[in-house]
């Protein structure tokens, strides 16, 4: 059975990279105009560039959103901008707006089109529909319970694919007005403010300023806060459907969970298909471990399993759950090939060059996350700055510093902290 492809989000180039070398087959970005996800870091025409001849080395694929709502100044340059993509020779154009679909299919013929899960396909009339128009894989809405995506894949031909991990809009596959109504940035434009993570308090009219909590905290209620999807455990399920594509959600989120999200379910994935499920089962728990050290909020099966109630969402706090902290990430030689020159005689331990993310010290214990091994811990014994001082604290923002490690470490490879715990 052909194993699903793994398929990442990346913001922005480090995050393409990141998500590339930690095991995704095929990455999804947006460019600077026509994708929902405004505040990402997104790409320019010559960033564009670079993201595809990046993955194309690597023999990955890669996939455009253009998947607003599109209103009509939108089409004034629509066009030049699917040339432009046609021209990079992008794997495929993540559409929702048949309007759009129909300018891809006229300016740029020769490019694949998936529809975007803001087209909320839930059926197999609907998807047969939409590859009946020239599509190629259908994004199905994130409502679907596991037997609805079993039939639609059995009376279906084309690809499918489902989103595995991720946050979870509390609204329909994301068609919500809150943020377009209480601030003016539209949604379905990919100006989302998330207002659902805001808290919420009951008034009654003819008592204006006095707050009712709905719930026991005094600041408010979070009854839009829904909890983030994760599919992990349920993989075995998922294998007997021959999905085309599992796909994490995440441009908005942080290089340090790129990596770790691609890299458990890049384990997860090849386990289960190569050496079944009973190995698969045996390392479930090691992977939900790893799940749990990146940023997140409770985990939820989704609509997997019937519509969710009252226990898939948070009530009480839209916090994120944070208990490590990415500290730094090891550079690769030419990242600091020039800085190396400067600071000579260090060459005695072993030392490897990183770029810090956050505040950490010597003395701490970090723990180290690659693509290729096990998570292992090591003590820091020494930092040294681009001019070879000795540091004490590493407190500067992407400052390129040297460390002392018990081996070397090679690029791409992240620091993280575990959170001092805190009890009252």
């Amino acid at each position: 059975m052909k194993k699903p492809e793994l398929l990442a989000p990346a913001g922005d180039l480090e995050k393409l990279k990141f998500a590339l070398e930690y095991g995704a087959d095929a990455v999804y970005a947006g460019g600077s105009s026509f994708g929902l996800r405004a505040y990402a870091g997104n790409f320019d025409a010559e960033g564009l560039h670079q993201a595809v001849e990046y993955t194309h080395k690597l023999g990955r694929k890669i996939y455009i959103t253009v998947n607003i709502f599109a209103h009509e100044p939108d089409f004034e340059y629509l066009e030049d901008y699917l040339g432009q993509l046609s021209a990079l020779q992008v794997d495929g154009l993540i559409v929702s707006d048949p309007g759009v679909i129909s300018a891809v299919q006229k300016s740029a013929p020769g490019l694949q089109i998936h529809l975007s899960t803001q087209a909320n396909c839930t059926n197999s009339a609907s998807a047969n529909f939409w590859f009946r128009q020239g599509l190629t894989r259908v994004v199905l809405a994130r409502e679907l319970t596991l037997q609805e995506i079993r039939e639609i894949g059995r009376r279906t031909t084309g690809e499918l694919e489902i989103f595995i991990h991720g946050a979870m809009c509390m609204s329909y596959s994301g068609r919500c007005l809150l943020s377009n109504y209480l601030t003016g940035r539209d949604a379905n434009r990919g100006e989302c403010t998330h207002p659902c993570r805001w808290g919420y308090a009951l008034v009654e009219e003819k008592r204006p300023g006095q707050f009712f909590p709905i719930e026991e905290d005094s600041r408010g209620s979070y009854i839009f806060n829904s909890h983030d999807l994760c599919l992990l455990p349920y993989l075995p399920l998922l294998k007997k459907l021959r999905l085309a594509s599992f796909k994490i959600e995440g441009r908005m989120k942080g290089t340090y969970y790129v990596a770790s999200t691609v890299k458990v379910y890049r384990q997860a994935i090849d386990t289960l298909w190569e050496q079944g499920e009973e190995e698969f089962n045996r390392k479930l728990a090691f992977w939900l471990k790893e799940l749990d050290k990146v940023s997140h909020r409770d985990y939820s099966p989704g609509f997997l399993f019937g519509k969710p109630g009252a226990e898939a969402h948070n009530i009480e706090t839209s916090n994120y759950i944070r208990e490590y902290s990415f500290v730094g990430r090891v550079l690769a030689p030419e990242e600091y090939s020039r800085t190396k020159q400067k600071v000579e005689g260090l060459e005695k331990e072993c030392t490897s060059w990183i770029e810090q993310r956050n505040n950490f010290r010597v003395g701490e214990e970090l723990e180290v996350l690659s693509p290729q091994e096990d998570p292992w811990t090591f003590k820091v014994t020494g930092l040294w700055d681009e001019e070879g001082a000795e540091v004490e604290v590493a407190r500067h923002p992407q400052q390129k510093l040297k460390i002392s490690v018990p081996r070397p470490l090679s690029p791409f490879t992240i620091l993280r902290r575990e959170k001092i715990k805190t009890f009252k």
